[in-house]
């Protein structure tokens, strides 16, 4: 530390304390941002999934059949029902930083509105396409 009284002085003030998540409550904006980072995250692991499923396909019968019984238990519905949600998700807040790029949407109420929007879209769709999927296979 220096020896400046100048500095001395500084240090022996008391400096503002950060705010943290108990007083600060992230903005809807900024809490999409962090979950479309993370989608993007999972869409990796999810994509793999998918190229094992494929692989599974083009080899052999017992092969594939496995691969469908793993999809096929409460546990693969899961993850299969979370990796929609996650590419639904990924996809509209991509579509949603497409709007900002045009820069309509910047204003603060507007970008919490899609937010919002973004967040509920994914939920919806999701929905929808498992339950097109269940009705399909029932069919």
């Amino acid at each position: 530390m220096s020896k400046s009284p100048a500095t001395r002085e500084f240090a022996r003030r008391e400096r503002p304390i950060s705010p943290h998540l108990t007083v600060y409550r992230p903005p809807i904006t900024m809490t999409m941002s962090i979950i479309h980072r993370i989608t993007g995250g999972a869409l990796y692991f999810g994509t793999l999934l998918v190229a094992l499923w494929l692989m599974a396909a083009a080899s052999s019968q017992a092969t594939f059949d496995w691969a469908n019984w793993a999809f096929g238990t409460w546990l693969g519905r899961i993850i299969l029902f979370g990796y929609t949600w996650a590419l639904m998700h990924h996809m509209l807040g991509g579509v949603r930083h497409l709007i900002w790029d045009t820069g309509a949407g910047l204003e603060k109420h507007t970008a919490s509105k899609i937010a919002w929007v973004t967040l509920a879209g994914s939920i919806l769709l999701t929905l929808l396409i498992w339950i097109a999927g269940t009705m399909a296979r029932g069919a």
